[in-house]
């Protein structure tokens, strides 16, 4: 029974046994093998609202506003979007470093705002931001 020497005598067996780590290897990786789908998948969550510190600048932004009717404004200058985009690229084109603000309406459509910001993107601007209201107090 158990490893002899040359001698008769028995030897210490000295072996980390490995199948136990082995078998708890193989049982968290079927864990994790069967949980990580789940973890894709989306939930509906109601964000909070938070407030954030106003940011310093250096250089007067370019504000677009869009209002409530979906009309588009460069500095309060109502504009189509073709004579949007052609302001854009002909005033501000030269300085693209120039931050650029978006304001607008909550009740104009998501998809709205989204084309105003690729309409920006595609331009070649690469700071925009979005203004918002913090939330009011109770």
């Amino acid at each position: 029974m158990g490893p002899t020497r040359s001698n008769g005598r028995k030897r210490l067996v000295s072996d980390i046994n490995v199948t136990p780590l082995v078998d708890v290897m193989l049982v968290l990786l079927i864990i994790f093998m069967v949980t990580a789908p789940m973890m894709t998948q989306g939930l509906n969550v109601d964000l909070p609202e938070t407030t954030a510190k106003s940011l310093r600048q250096e250089e007067e932004p370019i504000v677009v506003t869009v209002d409530k009717e979906g009309e588009i404004s460069i500095k309060s200058v109502p504009l189509v979007r073709s004579v949007f985009l052609k302001e854009l690229q002909k005033n501000y084109a030269a300085n693209k470093e120039q931050p650029i603000y978006l304001k607008a309406d909550k009740n104009v459509p998501y998809g709205h705002v989204v084309q105003v910001m690729a309409d920006i993107k595609e331009i070649g601007f690469d700071k925009i931001g979005m203004i918002t209201k913090p939330p009011e107090k109770e």
